[in-house]
């Protein structure tokens, strides 16, 4: 670690002990948490913020009259920690489970039900009906045969991509039919690259201790089963639950909860340097008064990878080697439709799209007003939220030139039409749209390519070393909800035990 000789740095602006302060870099649903834990330690906590709205991902947009989520829209049911979080937020009661009807997949050959009790698409049972349908009976004979195979195909070795495990052990037509098309939708990522360890935490352990990979699936979805209060078979996509009004409602309630702690929230101000001076961090920003110094004993960087590494690599040398590559551009197509002719919901809760479909851009198409009970009635009869998520890392979909991401607005609006055409077996024109919007997220999806649990661990062993500096985000816990806000408390704890999160009202 190298420090730059500077002026003492014993107090921030407002005149207080530095020591006594803590400044966080970035308004997203993992830097509003760690204030809301370094305040509840009795620390002054000042937020700052480049663009003008907070929540990063977990953000809100009007169309239609209908106030919609511009990002997440779920949270994974894996563990309690944003269950816990709402509760403490007071938003346990607007908790809800998705309508019970299921996700579908776009294949070569035609659409089918998802099958239920499955893990990034490795199916529990590979003679289960939907899995079957799905394989064929080649395909269920090769995925049976992980059965015999020892643990150790699949398990050993200290990295491995979720296309190596899958491959090895129920073969490629699991790969190709199943869990492309679902990491693809979730992840926006190729299996071959992805870190099984990151976006599966526990799978290859469970493996190891079940002797199988669909009985580790089996028994992470019983795990999930009984974290979410429920038992039996459920239907795919229903490991999630949400929030009555939209996932945003969370980052209101949070707010809130700041301003009672008397958090300082800074919008629309860019952090351009930090350096440590005299032990303690300060930070250079620029605002609507100027640019502004912030003295800090505790300094938190919740920013994507790239922007993180970049801020610090100046003072903490060490870290540029370890610069994560940029999660891809994704393009979110949300439509408001007249079309009573989706009453009938003709694709559950909407469909993933196997990469090596033809002429279809989108990976994955939402049936917002179909899955979410709460919006179908403010909706009203007829009326449709439709969400379509364009982008995937390294290629685009099949058949395509260029990824379709990139397209303009106008362009995409009609692939979006399109593709939910196509999917959804009913025609749809402009003149069904009441409203739309394109919202777009460069980076937003970490990518968690083999090796970065490695690479994460090095991370934050410089951070450590480094004294009063902890970095939280996706890009450092995985991506979803779930991972970001069970990380951020971890990492607060570890780092700064005072600064544990706390459930009581300030």
């Amino acid at each position: 670690m190298h420090s730059r000789p500077a002026a003492p740095a014993s107090k921030d602006p407002g005149g207080r002990d530095a020591a006594a302060t803590a400044v966080v870099v970035g308004g997203g649903i993992s830097g509003l948490l760690a204030a809301r834990g370094l305040a509840a330690s009795g620390l002054a906590v000042t937020v700052l913020e480049a663009r003008a709205d907070w929540g990063g991902c977990v953000g809100r947009h009007e169309l239609g009259g209908l106030g919609l989520d511009s990002g997440a829209e779920s949270f994974a049911t894996r563990s309690t920690a944003v269950a816990d979080l709402a509760a403490e937020l007071g938003l346990a009661d607007r908790i809800v489970a998705p309508n019970p009807g299921g996700a579908w997949v776009q294949l070569p050959d035609g659409p089918q039900e998802l099958p239920k009790t499955g893990v990034l698409g490795i199916p529990a049972n590979p003679w289960d009906p939907e899995v079957r349908r799905s394989l064929g009976l080649a395909g269920a004979l090769r995925a049976t045969l992980d059965r015999w195979l020892p643990a150790s195909v699949g398990a050993g070795g200290e990295v491995t991509s979720v296309a190596s495990l899958v491959r090895a052990r129920m073969g490629r037509r699991v790969l190709d039919r199943l869990v492309s098309p679902v990491v693809g939708g979730v992840h926006s990522a190729d299996p071959e690259l992805l870190d099984i360890d990151m976006v599966a935490p526990g799978l290859r352990a469970a493996l190891r201790s079940t002797g199988s990979l669909a009985a580790a699936v089996a028994q992470q979805r019983r795990v999930v089963g009984a974290s979410a209060g429920a038992g039996g078979a459920k239907k795919a996509g229903s490991a999630v639950a949400g929030l009555a009004g939209g996932m945003n409602t969370l980052i209101t309630a949070l707010l809130a909860d700041l301003r009672k702690r008397n958090v300082t929230l800074l919008p629309e101000t860019r952090v351009e340097s930090v350096s440590r001076v005299d032990g303690a961090w300060r930070i250079s920003a620029t605002g609507g008064s100027g640019t502004q110094a912030y003295d800090a004993g505790r300094l938190v960087v919740a920013l994507d990878g790239p922007a993180a590494v970049g801020l610090l690599e100046s003072e903490l040398p060490e870290l540029a080697a370890l610069r994560p590559a940029a999660g891809p551009l994704v393009s979110l197509v949300s439509l408001v439709l007249d079309k009573p002719e989706l009453d009938s919901r003709p694709r559950g809760t909407g469909i993933l799209v196997a990469p090596q479909v033809a002429g279809i851009q989108a990976k994955a198409l939402t049936h917002a007003t179909a899955k979410w009970d709460w919006l179908a009635e403010e909706a009203g009869p007829g009326t449709h939220v439709l969400r379509l998520s364009y982008g995937r890392a390294h290629g685009g979909t099949a058949g395509a030139d260029a990824d379709p991401a990139t397209l303009d607005d106008a362009a995409l609006l009609d692939a979006a039409l399109h593709d939910a055409s196509t999917l959804l077996g009913v025609q749809l024109g402009t003149e069904d749209v009441l409203d739309w919007d394109v919202v777009r997220w460069a980076g937003a999806l970490p990518f968690a390519a083999v090796g970065h649990k490695q690479r994460v661990a090095e991370v934050r062993k410089v951070a450590a070393q480094a004294g009063g500096l902890i970095l939280v985000g996706g890009w450092l816990a995985g991506n979803g909800l779930a991972a970001v806000v069970a990380d951020t408390e971890r990492q607060l704890n570890a780092a700064f035990p005072e600064a544990a999160r706390s459930a009581e009202k300030p």
